[in-house]
């Protein structure tokens, strides 16, 4: 077989991206990394009016755009996901397992409904919607990238001065083990599974947190700075094209050296 040029071994032209929690954020900037390499992106995400907005905002930059309103903890919502994509694509190559959802509170006090909604979002939801995705387009063509939004909370606890996250960690924690077992699984079917794991970037899911405690967070990053909107692109453009035609299992972390002391 012939070498390609490096270059179009990042081209996504005529590939299909699902991009969950694409709406805003760190699933927004994913969405734009894929979309400037010529990928057609798919936002997925609970609210319609920010859906709408995300989808205008890559439109303008010259990518082809389309969003649909779904709650991934809910079964129901991904079929109806699935068929309203089925009816607008012939296939989908990427699939980004972004939406996710936190809760707050000391384990000791921590609600079981709190810890149900985290685990159906984080963990469940992700399981049915890959599932699903899998066996319409991705198993048939024998071909796939699914990248996975992990996080370092995944790989490690949190400082205890930080506000209790435990069911976030845990349902991270099975993401992370989930890509390495579900890239064992498929890689005979064409499809790779990796995850990336990002430290500490602003966002509404984070803003409690970095209210409080961004002065410490950054002065235990080595590189001095929490993580931008240009930081994820990367490392997302490259799990999803064929340059990683031959990675699968992995997961890395995006988090400026934080998790490296």
């Amino acid at each position: 077989m012939s070498a390609r040029p490096l270059h179009s071994l990042l081209d996504l032209r005529g590939r299909v991206a699902i991009v969950t929690g694409g709406s805003r954020g760190l699933g927004l900037q994913i969405a734009e990394a894929l979309g400037e390499f010529g990928a057609s992106i798919v936002l997925v995400a609970r609210k319609t009016s920010e859906l709408e907005a995300a989808q205008t905002s890559l439109q303008a930059a010259g990518i082809d755009a389309s969003s649909c309103a779904a709650d991934l903890s809910r079964p129901d919502s991904i079929e109806a996901l699935c068929e309203w994509v089925g009816a607008r694509h012939a296939r989908v190559d990427i699939l980004v397992n972004n939406a996710g959802t936190s809760w707050g509170a000391p384990t000791q006090d921590h609600p079981l409904d709190g810890w149900n909604k985290v685990m159906a979002t984080n963990l469940t939801g992700i399981f049915l919607l890959t599932q699903a995705v899998a066996r319409r387009w991705m198993l048939p063509a024998r071909r796939g990238r699914i990248l996975n939004i992990a996080s370092i909370e995944g790989l490690r606890g949190h400082h205890p001065e930080l506000v209790g996250t435990i069911a976030y960690n845990t349902a991270k924690g099975g993401l992370v083990n989930f890509t390495r077992a579900l890239a064992a699984e498929w890689g005979p079917h064409g499809i790779t599974v990796n995850a990336l794991a990002p430290g500490y970037f602003p966002s509404k899911l984070t803003a409690a947190t970095l209210d409080r405690h961004e002065a410490r967070l950054v002065a235990h990053t080595p590189r001095g700075e929490l993580g931008g909107p240009q930081d994820l692109k990367g490392a997302a453009l490259l799990f999803a094209s064929d340059a990683s035609a031959h990675i699968s299992g992995q997961i890395l972390a995006i988090d400026g050296g934080y998790t490296a002391i």
